[in-house]
Parts: structure tokens; sequence; C-alpha cells
């Protein structure tokens, strides 16, 4: 069985939501109030409506309440920064707690009936009488968030080394599994200067680009084997991966000359 549905992120969200468009025309780019489990709130529409299998769904899906007005979409953004101006505020309250914990950000709903709190902290910590504190303090629901280090940078934004805005603001790789093998199939340095982003783990983008790199050295030949080419054997002394090109080594008496070639006219001796 297929079902309808059109896929939304929240304020500062990284990653897209299914819903049910319950019969509402909208589009790419729309502004609309949704059910959630926490209540209703304002999503953008990242994706027009499409078909998928009900198996599909990882929980069940929530609705579209209603197209959001303009007035609606400009005092969300109001609350938003109202939000925001909180920051130093709360921390000061984390602070005369006494707690060790940091505060990271402090986000609020589209109508300001709860705020989110996204804090690191290196043990777990008893926030009980804190939210008492906060609730009692802005008169609103209050959330507290652990957050992990790739969170931390998502949130806060950022430059990776490549010079671009890190991955996980885009919300790439943030979920993904990130291994060391990855850096190894792109040839990189091992060095945690070389491969770790600004949040201290290993680039969200050696996911990303993952498939391709594993992909390609399936085809590749290995480092310092014989292989057969067009001008006679050699040994392989460089792969480059985007080029998809051998540089083989040729030894001729006294001299050593080495010539690049295409995957395709490159062929590896078995071992004998």
């Amino acid at each position: 069985m297929q079902i309808e549905v059109i896929t939304a992120k929240f304020n500062k969200g990284s990653h897209g939501y299914w819903f049910s468009p319950n019969g509402f025309d909208v589009h790419k780019g729309d502004m609309v109030i949704v059910d959630t489990e926490k209540g209703r709130d304002l999503v953008k529409v990242t994706k027009d409506a499409q078909l998928i299998d009900n198996e599909q769904l990882p929980e069940p899906l929530k609705n579209i309440v209603k197209i959001a007005t303009k007035e609606e979409v400009a005092q969300a953004e109001e609350n938003y920064k109202r939000a925001e101006a909180l920051l130093p505020e709360v921390k000061a309250i984390v602070a005369a707690e006494k707690l060790d914990m940091k505060v990271i950000t402090v986000e609020s709903n589209y109508n300001f009936s709860r705020l989110t709190i996204n804090f690191t902290a290196e043990n777990r910590v008893d926030f009980r009488d804190l939210v008492k504190k906060l609730a009692e303090k802005f008169k609103v629901r209050i959330e507290l968030r652990q957050i992990g280090p790739r969170d931390t940078a998502r949130l806060l934004g950022g430059y990776g080394p490549c010079g671009l805005p890190c991955c996980c603001s885009n919300g790439f790789g943030i979920n993904d599994h990130i291994s060391i093998k990855m850096a190894k199939n792109q040839g990189l340095s091992l060095n945690p200067n070389s491969i770790n982003g600004v949040c201290g783990k290993m680039l969200c983008c050696l996911a990303y680009e993952n498939q391709y790199y594993a992909e390609v050295l399936k085809v590749m030949p290995k480092l310092n084997s014989k292989v057969k080419t067009p001008d006679g054997e050699g040994k392989v002394v460089y792969n480059d991966l985007l080029k998809q090109t051998v540089s083989v080594r040729f030894e001729n008496d006294d001299t050593s000359e080495i010539k690049d070639y295409p995957v395709d006219e490159v062929k590896q001796i078995a071992k004998q």
C-alpha cells in the first residue's frame, strides 16, 4: 500500500521528516503547521508530495494542520530570536545551580510555548530542579536535550578545513557511521589534524564521499603490485582515484620511468 507524503524541515533542522498533506495543496518552499509528538510546530516543505510504501514509515505519520499565514511565520521568526536572546540568562541560571553542563543554544517552537535547551556534559546531569526553575522563570514548557560534539557543531555552525560550511550544518554525514577505513579508502593522512573536523570528531564528508572511493578501489590495482600495460610490465606506484588513472614504474637497466594509464588499460598480474 502506498501513501502520499511531503517532506519538511523544522527551524534549524538538518533532516527532512515526512508528513501527510492531509488534503492540503502544498509545495516546496511553503510554510505549514504540523502535528508532532510535542505539540504543533512550524515547518518548511522541502519536497513536493510523493507516494511511498507504507512499510517505509519509521513511525505513525503526522498531519499538516494548516498552511501558515504570513503573520504566523513572522511571529515565529520573532519567537526564534527571542529564544536565542535568552542564552546568557539561561547560562547564568545553570551556573547558579552549579551544574556541570554547558548550554549551547536555546530554541523555541513557533508559538513560544516550549523552550528547548541544548547542552553538553561529560557525565549524566540531574537537572530536575533546573527544569522547574526555568519553567517558573519563563512560564513555558522546558525541554533539556543533551547533545554530542557533532550536533554542537551543527547548531553553532562553522567552516571545515576545506573552507566550506561544515557538512553537518547542511545535514550531511551527521547520522552516518564514520570510520578510519573511510580515510584509508581516500588515501588520506591518518593524522587527527587532517581527518578531524571542528567538532573534534572525524570529518562528516568522509562518509558522504566514501561510496565513490569504495567502488573505485574495487577496480584499481594494489600499490606495488605488478601489472601489464600497453607498454609492457611494470609496478604500480600511485592510484589517482578521482581521475581513475594508475601510475606505473618501468625499470630498464639503470633507468626508471613512470607513466600514467587509465585503469582499464592496466591489468594486475596474478601472483605465482
